[in-house]
């Protein structure tokens, strides 16, 4: 949001979240963008939410932290419109389970020398949707679960405000 703010060439026109008390929230709201919260029901087994990101002339669907699979009626509604990002480089650590410190865990585990994050297409499999971008940083000896959190957050906000804008443009 913060990002967009300004631009000429994208807008963050709405908010969807299954978290009512989710952050984002209260962020859309300083930035005077509406917000919509959904419950698993009305996700799954209705078109509410197609519906109305079809009224908005929405464009893209961006997800950040969201852990639930994309239901097939969005999925058809927005082909290779809907991108998420995932803090690992896929195909390792992706999957059902896999997000935020499990998969920082899991790199620790493991013993990797790099890690990093990816961008990628949504499709009906957790973490499996066509690769659009990745980006790596080295896994120094010594590396908590914090600092290789916070090397992978400042590539999230490096290159995910860039990706969307280049896919805003080919649109």
């Amino acid at each position: 949001m913060e990002h967009f703010k300004y631009s000429d060439e994208v807008e963050v026109a709405l908010i969807l979240s299954n978290n009512p008390d989710a952050y984002v929230i209260q962020r859309a709201d300083n930035f005077e963008i509406p917000a919509h919260i959904f419950d698993r029901n009305e996700f799954y087994n209705t078109d509410n939410v197609v519906n109305i990101l079809k009224n908005l002339n929405i464009d893209l669907i961006v997800l950040a932290g969201f852990l639930w699979l994309v239901p097939n009626n969005l999925l058809k509604a927005y082909p290779n419109q809907i991108i998420n990002i995932h803090p690992a480089l896929l195909p390792k650590y992706g999957g059902k389970g896999m997000y935020g410190d499990h998969v920082h865990k899991a790199v620790l585990a493991n013993k990797e020398e790099e890690h990093g994050i990816t961008i990628h297409f949504a499709n009906e499999h957790f973490d499996e949707g066509e690769i659009i971008y990745q980006a790596k940083f080295k896994v120094d000896a010594g590396d908590t679960l914090d600092i290789i959190k916070f090397k992978g957050q400042q590539l999230e906000h490096q290159h995910f405000p860039k990706v969307i804008e280049n896919l805003i443009k080919k649109m």
